[in-house]
């Protein structure tokens, strides 16, 4: 596997179950596929929880933390305490090209995502706010675009060595192949 720095996990605020169930599952599925090493969520959505263990145990990376949070903005606070580095995602924020440099050299960093608006709090109490452009996205793109970058690409390259499923690539077509016992 792929030797990733600085360590990134991602917190997802204000998850709506009804409404955000997929886009939620997304963010948490492709910080899982593109190097980062957990996945918070400020509430709680069994389903969430379960679509992500299935892929873990399927596709690999069991050790990809999955958690929920009663209080985004006291997790902010404790990870920020504890020597963290915390991130807003946001279109206001900085270019993330012009930060991408200097946020490589820190660990571990705080992704920060809302599902609907995110509190003010938030803007004011992170150690940066970055933008992925300045127009209205995705949270789930917003994700890839930040790991992609960090990484430099080197993501795209991870084999996860407790996968019982692996995709060989191929020009047309799908193929899946099952790996380990």
């Amino acid at each position: 596997m792929v030797e990733l720095n600085p360590e990134v996990y991602v917190l997802r605020l204000g998850h709506r179950p009804n409404r955000d169930k997929r886009v939620t599952t997304h963010v948490a599925l492709v910080a899982r596929a593109l190097g980062a090493s957990g996945f918070i969520m400020e509430g709680n959505d069994e389903s969430v929880f379960k679509s992500v263990e299935k892929v873990k145990e399927l596709w690999g990376r069991r050790d990809f933390v999955v958690q929920s949070v009663k209080n985004g903005r006291k997790f902010v606070e404790d990870w920020r305490r504890n020597g963290g580095r915390a991130i807003h995602l946001t279109m206001y924020g900085e270019g993330l090209n012009s930060k991408v440099g200097e946020l490589r050299s820190q660990s571990p960093l705080l992704l920060i995502v809302g599902a609907e608006k995110v509190e003010g709090w938030y803007f004011r109490n992170v150690d940066y706010n970055v933008a992925i452009g300045h127009q209205p996205h995705s949270e789930v793109a917003s994700v890839a675009i930040f790991l992609d970058r960090i990484y430099m690409g080197e993501e795209l390259d991870i084999q996860y060595s407790d996968a019982k499923l692996r995709i060989l690539p191929q020009r047309a077509g799908k193929r899946v192949v099952r790996v380990g016992s």
